[in-house]
């Protein structure tokens, strides 16, 4: 299915986009208001692209450099090549512990690689501990953003979740009763959980470390309860050294939700005593992407989720449309390298307007990587043949002064002498569903500016 028809179902309920869209939109305008307090945000902004584009041209070295300290922090560092790998080494860290009861908190990387389904396939029992992930993992769903990963759901649907799953009261739907009962319910987990997985928000090289940003604690509570702490990074989640991560957890926080910072920055370099850290490193199709020099870039990401409040399409299509772990802009760069025809109408899922660029926080040029991605899908022969020969023949329409002009004065006769019923039909005219055309003129601008000007 392509994007635009899995973002039918989602528009089909009007009353929900809206809301949809308006919610995003409050959270994009409280994250304007955060960085107009910071008079520094644009030098943050340049100074966090080039910190992220020099890890990048020297990735080997910062990573063999964070391997070596953090083993030397007595972490056991793992190397996956892939979701399989990734998926095989946790559970293989879990089992020789003989556990059963692990709990997670947010990591898009696992979510990529599908972990909790490999590890309850093998009779594991995962419980998502972040409380959007908590409800979307009982409605057995997909999260729909980055950050936040229900956003797509409503406060009444959560209280018939709870329900049904943990037995509120039925048409409770109070926010501060549901998050009450889910933290009594969590709470059994986190203290019966033998094994905390955790993602990494940044790994440092200069001290082996790994920084976890989050609003509820809840990696916290998870890692210092259990006997084992597995932490999962993409090999992009590396910073130099400790004095540039003040400039990231500066732009996270209010990027992602106008915060001036997210309420836990916590930082790992070792395990407690008589406790173990695992770190696996997963690659997982980045370097294929780093050695793409157009798309290389999209690996500054640090998913703040920004580009997907601002983005119009995003805002009213929802995040399930996208088809991929990483929905909206940012994931519509990311996921053709994974697979290009799978994902081939993402690209085309923007306007191209430029608000993602403007809004992120290390200055990724993700509109000029979408045009870009639809160039290579083209070439590669990946988009419908319909579209391929229409934008040919537009190609060449609008690149002929006198075809355009024709053009123009068939249509501006066509409209003001054909029926209106016929101009608006909505059988073959999606655009005048709900719009009006406005009044043809008689006149081009060209012809005007002929008899006026010249």
């Amino acid at each position: 299915m392509t994007h635009s028809s899995r973002a039918a179902t989602f528009v089909a309920d009007a009353d929900r986009t809206t809301w949809h869209d308006e919610t995003l939109w409050f959270v994009r305008q409280k994250r304007d208001k955060a960085v107009y307090a910071v008079p520094e945000f644009q030098d943050l902004r340049e100074l966090a692209s080039q910190i992220k584009e020099h890890t990048l041209s020297r990735l080997d070295e910062y990573l063999q450099q964070f391997e070596a300290k953090a083993q030397r922090n007595g972490v056991h560092v793992h190397w996956a090549a892939d979701a399989q790998e990734h998926n095989a080494i946790v559970l293989d860290i879990i089992r020789r512990h003989n556990a059963t009861r692990v709990v997670k908190s947010k990591s898009m990387l696992t979510e990529e690689c599908h972990l909790n389904p490999h590890l309850i396939g093998h009779g594991i029992e995962v419980i998502d501990t972040d409380l959007g992930e908590r409800i979307i993992q009982l409605r057995e769903e997909a999260p729909s953003h980055l950050v936040l990963p229900a956003i797509h759901l409503k406060k009444e649907d959560v209280g018939a979740t709870f329900h049904l799953h943990l037995g509120t009261e039925k048409g409770n739907h109070d926010p501060q009763q549901l998050t009450e009962a889910a933290r009594q319910h969590l709470r059994a987990k986190f203290l019966a959980a033998e094994v905390a997985i955790s993602g990494v928000n940044f790994a440092v090289a200069e001290t082996g470390g790994v920084v976890i940003c989050t609003n509820e604690g809840n990696a916290d509570l998870g890692v210092n309860l259990a006997q084992v702490h597995i932490a999962s990074m993409g090999i992009e989640k590396l910073i130099p050294r400790l004095s540039d991560l003040g400039v990231f957890t500066r732009l996270l926080a209010r990027s992602a939700t106008g915060q001036p910072v997210t309420t836990y920055t916590s930082h790992y370099t070792k395990p407690a005593e008589g406790r173990e850290m695992h770190i696996v490193i997963v690659d997982n199709g980045r370097t294929q992407q780093l050695g793409r020099p157009d798309f290389r870039a999209s690996l500054k990401c640090i998913r703040c989720g920004a580009c997907m409040n601002t983005c119009p399409v995003y805002r009213r299509s929802g995040g399930h449309s996208y088809d991929f772990t990483v929905p909206g802009p940012i994931g519509a760069i990311l996921s053709p390298n994974i697979d290009l025809k799978k994902h081939s109408s993402l690209p085309f899922a923007s306007t191209l307007c430029g608000s993602c660029t403007d809004v992120c926080p290390v200055k990724i040029d993700i509109h000029v990587q979408l045009y870009k991605w639809r160039q290579v899908l083209t070439e590669a022969g990946e988009i419908p043949a319909a579209k391929k020969w229409s934008l040919k023949f537009m190609g060449r329409f609008l690149a002929s002064p006198k075809a355009f002009g024709i053009g123009g004065k068939v249509a501006r006769t066509g409209l003001r002498l054909l029926p209106y019923q016929l101009t608006h039909a909505k059988a073959f005219n999606a655009w005048a569903v709900a719009r009006e055309l406005p009044e043809p003129p008689k006149q081009s601008f060209r012809e005007w500016y002929a008899r006026t000007v010249e």
